[in-house]
């Protein structure tokens, strides 16, 4: 599972030209399900976002986590997060879960983040969207579970 999470001050998601979610100041999560991704996959990334700390302390570093905040989730999948660009030029998706079973995931993600944040708000599955972001910061980090699992070099 992928996340490029963004801290914002505003997102918003927008199907036909209608806004469907939005947020005020948080993270904009964009989600893509991968391959093999199950329920542990959300549950360790919603666990490292919700307890990332990149909101300013108050002395202008990065120590406050969302909670410490009350900061607002827009979460909006994106199977392009699973792009393979090493061959040609025009983009391989193999790597993206299967449909069905990525809007499960995807659900589940968008459930599991609601028992930590009081607004949480998404886009459409498989939907042709808009977002529109005010990147706080700005402030983007990249998040992939296979990442997560491994320890890190000392």
């Amino acid at each position: 599972m992928r996340a490029v999470v963004q801290r914002v001050s505003e997102a918003s998601v927008s199907i036909d030209g209608g806004i469907v979610g939005s947020c005020k100041a948080g993270f904009l999560v964009l989600l893509g399900v991968g391959q093999g991704d199950t329920e542990a996959e959300v549950e360790r990334l919603w666990g490292k976002i919700f307890k990332l700390r990149i909101f300013p302390d108050g002395e202008k570093h990065t120590g406050a986590s969302l909670s410490d905040v009350e900061g607002e989730v827009l979460v909006v999948s994106q199977f392009t997060l699973y792009a393979d660009c090493r061959k040609g030029n025009r983009p391989s998706f193999s790597g993206a879960g299967d449909p069905s079973e990525s809007e499960r995931l995807y659900e589940l993600f968008v459930e599991r983040a609601r028992r930590d944040v009081r607004h949480v708000a998404c886009g459409e599955f498989g939907a042709d969207m808009q977002v529109a972001l005010v990147n706080d910061g700005p402030f983007t980090i990249c998040l992939d579970t296979d990442d997560l699992k491994k320890p890190r070099n000392r």
